[in-house]
């Protein structure tokens, strides 16, 4: 399939499942950005939405909680200036459409800004002859259902296989926990510019937790992966890697010792702890928090910003992945974008509100959580590039320092990018050597300065494993994280025992 036959196909599963059912059609579109643009205001789009949602979750053996939903709606958005109105309707049907624009209109006409946008001209585009959004680029991903690639006994199956395998691995685990969840969703944004596009996004996630028990000690480990496929990514062999993952770091975690405490250097593993790159320094490199000035970064493109050899990509083309779209929620095409090159900062995460304030191109990056949430500057897939080092070099350039090769929870101020982040998996290494699995280490350092702070990079870039979710203002969306082997100097770790 041709990109552009492609995209005309989302276009038609879009018709299908949000306009055909509930008589609606582009003309009905154009009228409420109509409606809504005879108030002066800068821009304006529609956004809907169809979804299905199902999960399953089995605990001893036996599955315990599941559900099943379908949500749809639209969103309804209005811009002048800075001010932003916005109204939404989980009913899909002409009226409820144009009372939403209508509402959003009221709402906007407290704001200011240049004239306004000649609809009608926009109408004869998109009635006769649409703007559809063009890429030269294949689909990112299949636009196949994902939930209908198994069948329920197939998706309870695997479940039990994940159990049974995990408890063979060693008598020692006394508790499994086994989860499938997967979307199906189909988005139609109508842009006032005259642009219409829509996405097939499938997204599926296999989670597996186990309890270890050994002389009266109880610990737990944890495993998962997915991204935009089908549940048929889940094979039998990679959902007993999964289970075999899980048993050794809560084996691991049995033998593990107090974590020391101290200010010392730090080696982070390949892949998820890139969760903490995202979290500390990703969300201060957006757009909005620039605009306003509250981010660390905030006005200073061209400046050194980090360490050398540091360079900071968010890429929201990577095929299959779980951060990754066809296009954004406001129809933009998502692209690689760099945003440190070297310890250089080149550029923010941008939306289409942001871009135009900022008088900078969009990027691709404007996400939201659904239709009755308004788009805003978000990361996707970001992750640091590798550098020539390789990770035993790295682990064995420690003196006396924290290996941490994988995180689990962990707490940040946007703003300051001040973290704290909680070590899942981590060792004590003396003279270059591991000594011994450590528990219980924190994690604590401000993102920025821990940015200048990278005196070695490793040559085993990983993206995580396909578990990434990202909150930001109460709305949560999927993404990928990734990095090499680094090491960084003078973090904090919290611990129990002396260093």
């Amino acid at each position: 399939m041709t990109p552009t036959d492609a995209a005309i196909s989302a276009l038609s599963t879009a018709q299908r499942l949000l306009l055909e059912p509930h008589g609606l059609n582009e003309a009905m579109l154009l009228d409420a950005i109509a409606e809504m643009h005879a108030h002066r205001i800068d821009d304006s789009d529609l956004y809907f939405q169809y979804s299905q949602a199902e999960s399953w979750g089995m605990e001893e053996g036996i599955v315990k909680s599941g559900s099943y939903s379908i949500d749809q709606g639209v969103g309804v958005r209005a811009i002048s200036g800075e001010k932003t109105a916005f109204a939404y309707s989980d009913i899909l049907s002409p009226k409820a459409l144009l009372e939403a624009a209508r509402t959003t209109r009221s709402i906007a006409r407290a704001g200011s800004g240049p004239a306004a946008v000649r609809v009608a001209g926009q109408q004869k585009r998109l009635g006769k002859g649409r703007h559809l959004l063009e890429t030269s680029r294949p689909p990112l991903y299949s636009a196949d259902n994902p939930l209908a690639a198994l069948s329920a006994e197939q998706k309870v199956e695997l479940l039990q296989t994940i159990d049974k395998a995990a408890r063979a691995i060693d008598p020692r685990v006394i508790q499994v926990m086994a989860s499938l969840a997967g979307e199906y969703e189909v988005v139609l944004v109508v842009r006032s510019d005259g642009r219409i596009a829509a996405d097939v996004r499938p997204l599926v996630r296999l989670s597996v937790s186990v309890i270890a028990e050994q002389n009266g000690r109880r610990e737990q480990g944890s495993s998962g992966g997915g991204g935009r496929s089908s549940f048929s990514y889940f094979s039998q062999d990679r959902a007993l890697d999964h289970a075999h993952e899980a048993v050794r770091q809560a084996l691991l975690n049995l033998e593990s010792r107090p974590a020391p405490a101290g200010t010392m250097p730090v080696v982070l593993g390949p892949g998820w702890p890139g969760v903490l790159l995202h979290e500390a320094i990703g969300h201060g490199l957006e757009g909005d928090f620039n605009r306003k000035g509250s981010s660390a970064f905030a006005g200073r493109i061209g400046e050194q910003v980090a360490a050398k050899g540091v360079t900071v990509v968010d890429d929201g083309s990577l095929p299959n992945r779980r951060g990754s779209l066809n296009i954004d929620d406001e129809a933009n095409p998502t692209q690689r974008n760099v945003l440190i090159e070297d310890g250089i900062l080149r550029g923010y995460l941008q939306d289409s509100l942001n871009a135009r304030l900022m008088k900078v191109p969009v990027t691709g990056n404007g996400r939201r959580e659904s239709y009755a949430h308004l788009p805003m500057p978000r990361m996707t897939n970001t992750f640091m590039l590798a550098g020539k080092e390789s990770p035993e070099e790295i682990v064995g350039s420690l003196d006396r320092g924290l290996y941490a090769v994988n995180f689990g929870g962990g707490q940040v101020d946007i703003t300051s990018g001040k973290f704290v982040f909680t070590a899942s998996e981590a060792y004590w290494v003396e003279k270059g050597k591991i000594q011994f699995p450590v528990k219980g280490a924190t994690i604590i350092g401000n993102g920025p300065d821990a940015l200048t702070r990278v005196t070695r990079i490793g040559n085993d870039l990983a993206l995580d494993p396909g578990i990434g979710t990202c909150g930001k203002e109460g709305q949560s969306v999927p993404v990928g994280v990734g990095q090499p082997t680094l090491r960084i100097e003078g973090l904090t770790v919290g611990g129990t025992a002396q260093a």
